[in-house]
């Protein structure tokens, strides 16, 4: 089988199952009668840019990578709505809590804006840091994101 065959087809498989490991998907193409290395579905999955994403579920899967072409600031609020579940202002800090999976993916999309309020970010599998200079610029970052994120209430400390 070509390599372009077997893509579009590891394609179409990562587009109508949740699959998140590369067993998984030699599974799948074993069952299809499609018997490949794990060497190259490591290949395909590099050349392909397939990464690990959550879904709306919050579960791990394989998606083909495409560049977003909105603009940085839509990006960061339309993720914030999707992933983000409570956001908390702690003198300087704000701590944002997401769905397991999102923190680094939107911890990259805050450090993408370079807002003059975030100095910078930490990120973990399920949370954000975002580090101000003064509880003046952490009320801002909270302001922005706390409608989106949907925060019950205004915490601070």
């Amino acid at each position: 089988m070509r390599k372009e065959e077997r893509q579009s087809i590891i394609a179409q498989i990562i587009g109508d199952n949740v699959v998140a490991t590369q067993e998984q998907l030699l599974n799948i193409l074993q069952e299809k009668g499609i018997h490949v290395t794990q060497a190259t579905i490591s290949r395909d999955i590099r050349e392909m840019r397939i990464i690990k994403r959550p879904d709306y579920s919050g579960n791990l899967r394989f998606v083909i990578y495409r560049q977003d072409e909105r603009e940085p600031f839509e990006k960061l609020l339309d993720n914030a709505k999707i992933v983000g579940l409570s956001i908390t202002q702690v003198q300087f800090l704000n701590i944002i809590k997401t769905i397991k999976g999102s923190g680094n993916a939107f911890g990259a999309i805050l450090d993408e804006l370079s807002l003059p309020e975030i100095i910078g970010t930490v990120a973990g599998i399920d949370s954000v840091v975002v580090i101000s200079k003064d509880e003046e610029d952490a009320r801002k970052v909270y302001d922005l994101l706390a409608e989106y994120i949907n925060a019950k209430e205004l915490e601070t400390s």
